[in-house]
Protein backbone atom coordinates (compact mmCIF):
# COMPACT_ATOMS: atom_id res chain seq x y z
CA UNK A 1 0.00 0.00 0.00
CA UNK A 2 1.32 3.20 -1.34
CA UNK A 3 2.12 5.64 1.81
CA UNK A 4 2.03 9.73 1.10
CA UNK A 5 2.57 12.41 4.35
CA UNK A 6 2.84 15.64 3.89
CA UNK A 7 4.58 17.84 6.58
CA UNK A 8 3.67 21.25 6.70
CA UNK A 9 2.08 24.52 8.52
CA UNK A 10 -1.31 25.66 7.29
CA UNK A 11 -0.44 29.08 6.83
CA UNK A 12 3.08 27.85 4.64
CA UNK A 13 2.76 29.13 0.62
CA UNK A 14 5.10 26.90 0.00
CA UNK A 15 2.97 24.02 2.09
CA UNK A 16 -0.37 25.05 0.27
CA UNK A 17 1.12 24.20 -3.12
CA UNK A 18 2.06 20.82 -2.49
CA UNK A 19 -1.12 20.09 -1.14
CA UNK A 20 -2.95 21.58 -4.44
CA UNK A 21 -0.92 19.41 -6.54
CA UNK A 22 -1.93 16.25 -4.89
CA UNK A 23 -5.44 17.65 -4.82
CA UNK A 24 -5.14 18.53 -8.39
CA UNK A 25 -4.04 14.53 -9.65
CA UNK A 26 -6.11 13.08 -6.94
CA UNK A 27 -3.06 11.27 -4.65
CA UNK A 28 -4.68 10.85 -1.23
CA UNK A 29 -1.73 11.75 1.92
CA UNK A 30 -2.06 12.19 5.39
CA UNK A 31 -1.28 15.45 6.50
CA UNK A 32 0.50 15.96 9.83
CA UNK A 33 0.30 19.87 10.91
CA UNK A 34 3.68 21.06 12.35
CA UNK A 35 3.19 23.58 15.12
CA UNK A 36 5.95 26.15 14.01
CA UNK A 37 8.19 27.17 15.50
CA UNK A 38 8.12 23.91 17.52
CA UNK A 39 9.67 21.98 15.33
CA UNK A 40 8.09 17.88 15.61
CA UNK A 41 10.93 15.21 15.91
CA UNK A 42 9.30 13.60 12.96
CA UNK A 43 10.50 16.87 10.66
CA UNK A 44 13.80 16.87 12.34
CA UNK A 45 14.23 13.45 11.40
CA UNK A 46 12.60 13.90 7.74
CA UNK A 47 14.37 17.45 6.81
CA UNK A 48 17.50 17.15 9.00
CA UNK A 49 18.98 20.10 6.65
CA UNK A 50 17.10 22.58 6.33
CA UNK A 51 14.20 21.84 9.34
CA UNK A 52 11.57 23.56 7.41
CA UNK A 53 8.27 22.67 6.00
CA UNK A 54 7.10 21.31 3.99
CA UNK A 55 8.59 17.95 3.75
CA UNK A 56 6.77 14.99 1.23
CA UNK A 57 7.29 11.68 2.51
CA UNK A 58 6.38 8.96 0.44
CA UNK A 59 6.86 5.27 1.70
CA UNK A 60 9.10 6.56 4.49
CA UNK A 61 11.41 8.27 1.55
CA UNK A 62 11.50 12.21 2.35
CA UNK A 63 11.35 15.00 -0.55
CA UNK A 64 11.86 18.16 0.79
CA UNK A 65 11.77 21.85 -0.69
CA UNK A 66 8.51 22.88 -2.61
CA UNK A 67 9.56 23.07 -6.10
CA UNK A 68 11.55 19.75 -5.76
CA UNK A 69 8.53 18.31 -4.07
CA UNK A 70 6.39 19.47 -7.64
CA UNK A 71 8.84 17.69 -9.46
CA UNK A 72 8.91 14.63 -8.07
CA UNK A 73 4.96 14.53 -8.06
CA UNK A 74 4.71 15.30 -11.70
CA UNK A 75 7.31 12.60 -12.33
CA UNK A 76 5.76 10.56 -10.02
CA UNK A 77 2.13 10.54 -10.46
CA UNK A 78 1.01 12.96 -13.34
CA UNK A 79 1.02 11.57 -16.82
CA UNK A 80 1.06 14.81 -19.07
CA UNK A 81 4.39 14.85 -21.28
CA UNK A 82 5.99 18.32 -20.99
CA UNK A 83 8.89 19.17 -23.12
CA UNK A 84 12.19 20.37 -21.48
CA UNK A 85 12.36 23.71 -22.58
CA UNK A 86 8.39 23.98 -20.96
CA UNK A 87 9.76 22.38 -17.84
CA UNK A 88 12.61 24.90 -18.10
CA UNK A 89 10.10 27.82 -18.51
CA UNK A 90 8.13 26.40 -15.55
CA UNK A 91 10.62 26.27 -13.01
CA UNK A 92 12.19 29.84 -14.17
CA UNK A 93 9.38 31.25 -13.56
CA UNK A 94 8.35 29.76 -10.50
CA UNK A 95 11.90 30.08 -8.97
CA UNK A 96 11.17 33.86 -9.89
CA UNK A 97 8.25 34.28 -7.53
CA UNK A 98 9.66 32.93 -4.81
CA UNK A 99 12.87 34.62 -4.90
CA UNK A 100 11.80 37.68 -6.41
CA UNK A 101 7.76 38.06 -5.82
CA UNK A 102 7.26 36.60 -2.47
CA UNK A 103 10.49 37.81 -0.85
CA UNK A 104 9.35 41.80 -1.83
CA UNK A 105 6.49 40.79 -0.14
CA UNK A 106 7.51 39.28 3.10
CA UNK A 107 9.82 42.61 3.52
CA UNK A 108 6.61 44.39 2.97
CA UNK A 109 6.12 42.69 6.36
CA UNK A 110 8.89 42.51 7.67
CA UNK A 111 9.71 46.02 7.36
CA UNK A 112 8.81 49.85 7.82
CA UNK A 113 8.79 53.37 6.42
CA UNK A 114 11.67 53.32 3.61
CA UNK A 115 12.64 49.89 3.89
CA UNK A 116 8.62 48.70 3.39
CA UNK A 117 8.53 51.54 0.35
CA UNK A 118 10.92 50.23 -1.18
CA UNK A 119 9.64 46.50 -1.37
CA UNK A 120 6.24 47.52 -2.31
CA UNK A 121 8.24 49.05 -5.60
CA UNK A 122 9.97 46.06 -6.09
CA UNK A 123 6.72 43.85 -5.52
CA UNK A 124 5.25 45.68 -8.35
CA UNK A 125 7.92 45.43 -10.63
CA UNK A 126 7.84 41.75 -9.83
CA UNK A 127 4.52 41.56 -10.23
CA UNK A 128 4.83 43.56 -13.92
CA UNK A 129 7.28 40.54 -15.20
CA UNK A 130 4.90 37.88 -14.17
CA UNK A 131 2.08 39.74 -15.86
CA UNK A 132 4.74 39.74 -18.73
CA UNK A 133 5.38 36.02 -18.71
CA UNK A 134 1.68 35.14 -18.38
CA UNK A 135 1.15 37.05 -21.37
CA UNK A 136 3.80 35.02 -22.78
CA UNK A 137 2.67 31.66 -21.70
CA UNK A 138 -0.87 31.86 -22.14
CA UNK A 139 -0.75 32.86 -25.72
CA UNK A 140 -1.21 36.61 -25.42
CA UNK A 141 -3.94 35.66 -22.81
CA UNK A 142 -6.20 33.88 -24.94
CA UNK A 143 -6.07 30.82 -22.80
CA UNK A 144 -6.37 30.56 -18.87
CA UNK A 145 -3.35 29.56 -17.20
CA UNK A 146 0.14 30.06 -17.20
CA UNK A 147 0.35 25.87 -18.27
CA UNK A 148 -2.14 27.77 -21.54
CA UNK A 149 -5.23 25.33 -21.31
CA UNK A 150 -4.10 23.38 -18.41
CA UNK A 151 -3.28 24.11 -14.82
CA UNK A 152 -0.06 23.40 -14.82
CA UNK A 153 3.44 23.63 -12.64
CA UNK A 154 3.40 27.57 -12.67
CA UNK A 155 -0.08 27.86 -12.00
CA UNK A 156 0.18 25.81 -8.78
CA UNK A 157 3.12 26.99 -7.37
CA UNK A 158 1.93 30.61 -7.54
CA UNK A 159 -1.81 30.20 -6.79
CA UNK A 160 -0.92 30.06 -2.80
CA UNK A 161 0.08 33.86 -3.55
CA UNK A 162 -3.24 35.11 -4.38
CA UNK A 163 -4.43 34.65 -0.54
CA UNK A 164 -1.30 36.74 0.24
CA UNK A 165 -2.13 39.88 -2.17
CA UNK A 166 -4.79 40.96 0.66
CA UNK A 167 -1.82 40.50 3.51
CA UNK A 168 0.43 42.67 1.80
CA UNK A 169 -1.61 45.39 0.80
CA UNK A 170 -3.29 45.47 4.27
CA UNK A 171 0.37 45.84 5.94
CA UNK A 172 1.74 48.08 3.59
CA UNK A 173 -1.30 50.41 3.25
CA UNK A 174 -1.51 50.28 -0.54
CA UNK A 175 -3.55 49.13 -3.08
CA UNK A 176 -1.79 46.68 -6.06
CA UNK A 177 -3.60 47.85 -9.19
CA UNK A 178 -4.42 44.52 -10.84
CA UNK A 179 -7.30 46.02 -13.06
CA UNK A 180 -5.31 48.80 -14.66
CA UNK A 181 -1.76 47.58 -14.61
CA UNK A 182 -1.63 43.27 -14.30
CA UNK A 183 -4.83 42.51 -15.73
CA UNK A 184 -4.35 39.17 -17.03
CA UNK A 185 -3.06 38.53 -13.70
CA UNK A 186 -6.04 39.34 -12.19
CA UNK A 187 -8.14 37.14 -14.14
CA UNK A 188 -5.70 34.20 -13.54
CA UNK A 189 -6.27 34.83 -9.89
CA UNK A 190 -10.08 34.95 -10.09
CA UNK A 191 -9.60 31.65 -12.23
CA UNK A 192 -7.54 29.75 -9.79
CA UNK A 193 -9.77 30.60 -6.73
CA UNK A 194 -12.83 28.81 -8.12
CA UNK A 195 -10.93 25.42 -8.56
CA UNK A 196 -12.03 23.14 -6.19
CA UNK A 197 -8.62 21.82 -5.01
CA UNK A 198 -7.46 25.85 -4.47
CA UNK A 199 -10.42 26.00 -2.79
CA UNK A 200 -10.22 23.21 -0.28
CA UNK A 201 -6.53 23.72 0.47
CA UNK A 202 -5.97 28.14 0.94
CA UNK A 203 -7.25 29.59 4.47
CA UNK A 204 -9.26 32.51 4.26
CA UNK A 205 -7.84 36.05 4.16
CA UNK A 206 -9.00 36.98 8.20
CA UNK A 207 -7.51 33.99 9.22
CA UNK A 208 -3.91 34.24 7.04
CA UNK A 209 -3.87 38.17 8.26
CA UNK A 210 -4.09 37.49 11.81
CA UNK A 211 -1.18 34.80 11.60
CA UNK A 212 1.00 37.49 9.91
CA UNK A 213 0.86 40.25 12.16
CA UNK A 214 1.67 37.99 14.30
CA UNK A 215 4.83 37.31 12.22
CA UNK A 216 5.52 40.73 11.75
CA UNK A 217 5.46 41.84 15.50
CA UNK A 218 8.95 39.42 15.86
CA UNK A 219 10.39 42.10 13.08
CA UNK A 220 8.73 45.07 13.55
CA UNK A 221 7.34 47.89 16.74
CA UNK A 222 4.78 50.22 14.83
Amino acid sequence: MEQVKVLSAWFSPFGMRVLIALEEIGVKYDYLEEALPNKSELLLQMNPVHKKVPVLIHNNQPICESLIILQYIDETWDSKQVSPFDRALALFWADFADKKFFDSGIRIVKSKDEAQEQAKRDLLENLQFLEGALKEMSAGGSLPFFGGKVFGFVDIALAPYVSWFHIFETIGNFKIPFETEYPLLDAWSKRCMKRESVKKILPSSDRLLDRIFQIRKRFVVD
